[in-house]
C-alpha cells in the first residue's frame, strides 16, 4: 500500500533533472502517512514518477519504483494484487526475469507481455503509473471498483498525477478556482462528482479506467465496466453454492501479507461474514475491531461483541464520544475535498484502534450494493398507498402541490417524492439539499455561475445504459458506480491512510463482483427481504439469531452533538464572519435551517453537518491554501 505521484510533459519544455526530483518529492511528501516506511522516484528528462511506501509484501526487496531488465519500463504502484503469483508464474514461464519478489514487478513485466490489457488481467485493488521510456508513454490506471483513489490534472503543458489531491495542490500551475458544479454536486449527495473533483483544475479518474500520454495526447480509456444483464440460470441452492465459494476464494487471497492482518467488524452481515471466512482459514484468532457511541441507538458495540465471542476472535473495541471535534481539522484534511458523510468519524477511530494491533484490515464494503442491502431498494409502504390511491394524475397533482407549498411545510417532501417517477424517486431518496432548496441556499453568484448544470441530468447515462435491468438492479448498479467509490470506498481509503494501515475490500473482488451482477435481483431481494442471498450464505456460517436485526449501518448521533456538547460550536463556524463573506450561500436560508434544528422543530443535522464541513475545508484548502498537516 502506498501513494503515488508525478508527471510528464505534455508538450515539450526546459526543466532540470534537480527541479524534477525536488518537484517530485514535494508532492510525495504531502502524503507522507499513506506510506511512511519508504520513499522512491524515477526522474528523466520530461517525466518523474514517485511513491511512499506502506511496506506489506516483500519488506526487504520491493523499493518502488520498480524497472523490467533493460530499465526502460518503470512502475509505482498503490495497493496490492492478489494473483500476482499465478501471474509471475505465467511470465517467468515466457521468459522474464525477476530481481523482486514484491506483486509490484508482475506489473512491469505483464506490461512488457500483454501492453495495456495488463491492467484487465490484475485482481486485486490499484492505483498504477507505468512510464515507457521507449514509447515515451505514461499510463496511469485505477482498479475496478475504484478501492483506490487517482486525481490528475492538466496545466502549463503537464500532466499531473496522484492518489491525493492535495498532492497536485503542490504544484502552482494547477487551478484551485472551485467548480460551482462540484460544490452544487456535493451539497446534493454529501460528496463531489465523480469525474471532476472541487478545483476545476483537478479531475478523478474514474474506476475501471486508464489514461494515456503519448506524443503530447492525453486519452481516458475504459477497460472494466459492471455487466448489465443477469445471465445466472441455476437455482437459489446453486447460487448459495457458488456465492460461498466465490466469497471464500476472495477473503483467502486477500489475507496475503508479511505484516499482521485484522478486520473491521461491526456484527452486521457483511463484516460478519468477512470475519467468518477469514476465522475458517486463519491458524490464529482473527483480530477484530469495533466502534460505538454512548447513545444506544447508534451503538453496534453489542452485536460485534457476540459475533466476535461466537468466532473466537482477539476483539477489541473503542466507545466515540462528542469530543470528536478535536479531530475535525484533522479528518478534513485528509479528504482533500469537501466529504460531508459523517460515519467517517468512527471511521477513523476504528482505523486508529485497529493501527495499534495490526498493519492491514479487511472490511466488509460492498455487500449492500452487490446484494440489495439498503432501504430504498423497496418501496416504502405509505407510497406504495399513493400509487394504489391515486393512480394517473397523482403524480401531476402532488408535483404542483410540493411546489405550490413553502419551504418547511409539512408534506411537502413527501408530495415532492411520490410527484416523481422511479428514477427520480431513487434520486430524491438519495439528495440532501434538493434542487429547490440550493435554488435558496446558494447565491445568486454561484446560481448564474452554474449555468445549465443539474445535478440529476449528471446521473442519466448510467441509468439509460442500466435501463434493461429489473429497477431493483438498476438502483444497486448505480449505487455501485457513484455512491459506492465516491463515499464508501472514499470514506475507508482516507481515513485507514491517515493511520497508515491499509484496508482490503474482499467483497469487491471483481469476480464477487460479476458473480453478484449475473444473479437475478429477485435472488437478492426476495419477498421484501433486502440482501437474501449474501444473508443466507451468512447463516451457513454465523447463527441466524446474532445476525438477523434491523439494518442499523454506520449512523453517527450527529443530531444528539449538534444539540448538545457541540451546539456552540457549529453555531460559532456557521454564522461566522468568514462564512458569511465567502458569497457562496445565502445566509438567511443558513440561519432559518439553524434555527428550525434547534428549536426542535425540524432535523436539519446532515444538512449543518455539510455547511459546517464545507466551512472548515475552506478554510484550511482555500484560506490557508493547505498541502500540509
Amino acid at each position: 500500500m502506498c501513494g503515488i505521484a508525478g508527471f510528464a510533459d505534455i508538450t515539450p519544455r526546459e526543466g532540470t533533472i534537480t527541479a524534477h526530483r525536488a518537484r517530485l518529492k514535494a508532492m510525495c511528501d504531502v502524503m507522507r502517512h499513506r506510506g511512511p516506511d519508504d520513499e522512491g522516484g524515477h526522474v528523466e528528462p520530461g517525466v518523474a514518477i514517485g511513491m511512499r511506501r506502506l511496506s506489506i509484501i516483500d519488506l526487504s526487496t520491493g523499493h518502488q519504483p520498480i524497472h523490467n531488465e533493460t530499465r526502460h519500463v518503470w512502475v509505482v504502484f498503490n495497493g496490492e494484487i492478489y494473483n500476482y503469483r499465478e501471474l509471475r508464474e505465467t511470465l517467468e514461464a515466457a521468459g522474464h526475469r525477476f530481481y523482486t519478489a514484491s506483486d509490484t514487478e508482475t506489473i512491469v513485466h505483464g506490461y512488457e507481455e500483454w501492453g495495456e490489457q495488463v491492467f484487465s488481467r490484475l485482481r486485486g485493488m490499484f492505483g498504477i503509473a507505468i512510464w515507457d521510456a521507449r514509447k515515451q508513454t505514461l499510463l496511469v490506471a485505477r482498479d475496478r471498483p475504484g478501492i483506490k483513489p487517482l486525481y490528475y490534472a492538466e496545466a502549463d503543458g503537464r500532466l499531473f498525477f496522484a492518489s491525493e489531491a492535495k498532492c497536485l495542490l503542490v504544484n502552482p500551475e494547477i487551478d484551485r478556482e472551485i467548480d460551482p458544479a462540484a460544490l452544487d454536486h456535493y451539497l446534493a449527495y454529501l460528496y463531489t462528482p465523480r469525474d471532476r473533483s472541487i478545483f476545476r483544475g483537478i479531475r478523478k479518474l474514474l474506476p475501471g479506467h486508464f489514461l494515456r500520454l503519448r506524443d503530447g495526447r492525453v486519452s481516458v480509456e475504459r477497460y472494466w465496466q459492471l455487466p448489465a444483464v443477469e445471465t445466472f440460470c441455476g437455482s437459489e441452492a446453486d447460487a448459495l453454492d457458488e456465492l460461498e465459494r466465490t466469497l471464500a476464494t476472495a477473503v483467502e487471497s486477500h489475507l496475503l501479507s508479511d505484516v499482521p492482518i485484522g478486520a473491521f467488524l461491526s456484527g452486521g452481515i457483511d463484516s460478519s461474514l468477512v470475519v467468518a471466512l477469514m476465522a475458517r482459514v486463519s491458524q490464529r484468532p482473527v483480530k477484530t475491531f469495533s466502534i460505538g457511541f454512548e447513545e444506544s441507538e447508534f451503538n453496534e458495540l453489542p452485536h460485534a461483541r457476540r459475533v466476535a465471542s461466537h468466532l473466537g476472535t482477539e476483539h477489541h473495541e473503542f466507545v466515540v464520544r462528542p469530543d470528536a471535534t478535536r479531530i475535525l481539522d484533522r479528518l478534513i484534511w485528509h479528504f482533500d475535498e469537501p466529504f460531508a458523510d459523517s460515519s467517517a468519524i468512527p471511521t477513523w477511530y476504528v482505523s486508529e484502534l485497529a493501527r495499534q494491533h495490526v498493519t492491514v484490515v479487511l472490511s466488509g464494503d460492498g455487500g449492500d450494493e452487490l446484494f440489495g442491502g439498503y432501504d430504498r431498494y423497496l418501496p416504502h409502504p405509505h407510497v406504495q398507498s399513493f400509487d394504489r390511491l391515486a393512480p394517473g394524475v397523482g403524480r401531476a397533482l402532488a408535483s404542483a402541490a410540493w411546489r405550490a407549498l413553502p419551504h418547511g411545510a409539512r408534506g411537502k417532501n413527501f408530495l415532492r417524492h411520490v410527484s416523481r417517477d422511479g428514477q427520480g424517486r431513487y434520486l430524491d431518496s438519495v439528495t440532501f439539499f434538493h434542487a429547490d432548496e440550493r435554488q435558496s441556499l446558494l447565491s445568486p453568484d454561484v446560481r448564474a455561475a452554474l449555468g445549465r448544470w443539474d445535478a440529476e441530468r449528471f446521473f442519466s447515462a448510467p441509468f439509460e445504459r442500466l435501463s434493461r435491468l429489473p429497477f431493483a438492479a438498476q438502483m444497486m448498479a448505480f449505487d455501485f458506480e457513484t455512491y459506492l467509490p465516491e463515499d464508501c470506498l472514499t470514506k475507508v481509503d482516507r481515513m485507514s491512510m491517515a493511520h497508515s494501515i491499509e484496508s482490503r475490500v474482499p467483497l469487491l473482488d471483481h469476480r464477487v463482483i460479476e458473480f453478484a451482477a449475473s444473479l437475478p435481483a429477485a435472488m437478492k431481494i426476495s419477498a421484501g427481504r433486502r440482501k437474501h442471498l449474501l444473508k443466507e450464505v451468512a447463516f451457513r456460517l454465523v447463527p441466524r439469531e446474532l445476525l438477523e436485526r434491523p439494518k442499523q449501518g454506520f449512523g453517527v448521533p450527529i443530531g444528539h452533538w449538534f444539540r448538545g456538547s457541540m451546539r456552540d460550536v457549529f453555531g460559532d463556524v456557521l454564522t461566522s464572519a468568514s462564512a458569511r463573506q465567502r458569497g457562496y450561500f445565502n445566509g438567511a436560508f443558513v440561519d432559518r435551517i439553524l434555527d428550525e434544528h434547534l428549536a426542535g422543530r425540524r432535523d436539519h443535522s446532515l444538512r449543518l453537518w455539510q455547511l459546517v464541513v464545507f466551512e472548515l475545508w475552506h478554510r484550511q484548502y482555500v484560506n490557508q491554501a493547505a498541502v500540509a498537516a
